[in-house]
């Protein structure tokens, strides 16, 4: 009777344990989840500037070539090849004793001629007073009056000859016509330039103190600038100012004023050239570099701005998770607009100002899911 008893008493102890823990399962199963804390925010609203982002490239304010003209070995380089030069200094002396040398028999030439026009107007005033006492004919009048012509040519030939004879002399010499960066040289000391035949490229210089900057523009996109301008009426079709960045992601802005537009549209792209002038302050900017342009081209009163990071994109495009006034997610379709001060972006469609839209944590939450919002 006593063993029945205990094991009764410990089959009712089982089975109110059991009991216990499916009614604390169901009052478990039965308590609602707490809504998570998700952070949320009103978009932003107000005037922005439109802008339009294009690709370009720097060219220097000024490069030339320097070019061997005349034909000799070249003796010297006088500068460091990736340096600074200044206007007038001698670069390159390629054998000028042979064009020095011209330079002496011409000037020689051109007193021997000077002499001998000298000797025939002399002869020829004399032949005029003899002809006044019949002393001589009129014929050799004339004959020296010929002479007196021929030997002026002569002087003429002579000093043209001497100027040809410096000018190759001066080619020998070849100096920087303005201040500016020179590459590296293509020929050394020693080497024969053939420059009478063909002009030979001896070293190019740049001029970077002001760069410019060129990119196109679709015809459509003009027309539209002109269209959104406050007075389409007047002379200003384009702009003051544009933001040049080269590389990306580099955090560096040039700001380049708008100095040309290309009078015609180009048919086989159908678009427009322009030319900014940018600043190199501090000649960090190289010729050929290439560059990302953003150019203003309108304004949008009342923009609707969100924080880019809070937008999501899937194959339908982009969308963000909207949270209604009874704190339920809600998905919607978005249309963006542009980057603005990089961290905000325009919605075009699909968002008002009163709306309130999930900031973060877009994989923790899902269309109908119910939240605690914090701002």
């Amino acid at each position: 009777m006593n063993g029945i008893s205990k094991y009764t008493i410990g089959l009712l102890a089982i089975l109110c344990l059991l009991l216990a823990t499916a009614c604390k399962k169901k009052e478990q199963q039965a308590a609602p989840a707490q809504a998570p804390d998700i952070s949320v925010a009103r978009p932003i609203v107000r005037d922005i500037v439109l802008t339009k982002e294009y690709p370009g490239y720097l060219t220097s304010e000024q490069t030339v070539n320097l070019v061997g003209r005349v034909s000799g070995t070249l003796q010297s380089v006088l500068f460091k090849p990736g340096t600074e030069v200044k206007k007038g200094q001698l670069l390159f002396v390629i054998e000028p004793t042979i064009y020095r040398d011209n330079v002496t028999k011409a000037q020689a030439a051109l007193e021997t001629a000077q002499a001998q026009l000298e000797y025939a107007r002399n002869s020829y005033e004399r032949m005029v007073e003899a002809a006044k006492s019949d002393a001589v004919s009129k014929i050799q009048v004339l004959q020296a009056q010929s002479n007196v012509a021929e030997t002026q040519a002569a002087v003429d030939n002579a000093r043209a000859e001497l100027s040809t004879a410096e000018t190759n002399l001066s080619y020998a010499y070849i100096r920087a016509p303005f201040s500016g960066m020179i590459d590296r040289n293509q020929y050394d000391v020693g080497n024969y330039i053939n420059g009478s035949v063909q002009p030979v490229t001896l070293a190019t210089l740049y001029k970077n103190e002001t760069m410019y900057v060129y990119f196109n523009i679709e015809d459509n996109q003009y027309m539209k600038m002109l269209l959104m301008q406050p007075h389409p009426e007047s002379n200003e079709k384009l702009p003051h100012e544009v933001a040049v960045t080269p590389g990306t992601d580099t955090g560096v802005r040039y700001t380049g004023k708008l100095d040309y537009l290309s009078p015609n549209v180009d048919l086989s792209t159908g678009t427009l050239n322009i030319r900014a002038e940018v600043p190199n302050v501090n000649g960090t900017l190289k010729s050929g570099l290439y560059v990302t342009i953003t150019l203003p081209y309108g304004e949008q009163k009342d923009a609707v701005l969100v924080s880019d990071a809070s937008i999501g994109t899937d194959q339908l495009g982009k969308y963000l998770y909207i949270v209604n006034d009874s704190n339920i997610v809600r998905y919607r379709h978005i249309t963006t607009g542009q980057l603005v001060n990089d961290s905000l972006r325009q919605v075009v469609k699909g968002l008002t100002g009163n709306d309130r839209y999930v900031t973060t944590a877009l994989l923790k939450v899902r269309d109908g899911m119910k939240i605690h919002p914090v701002n």
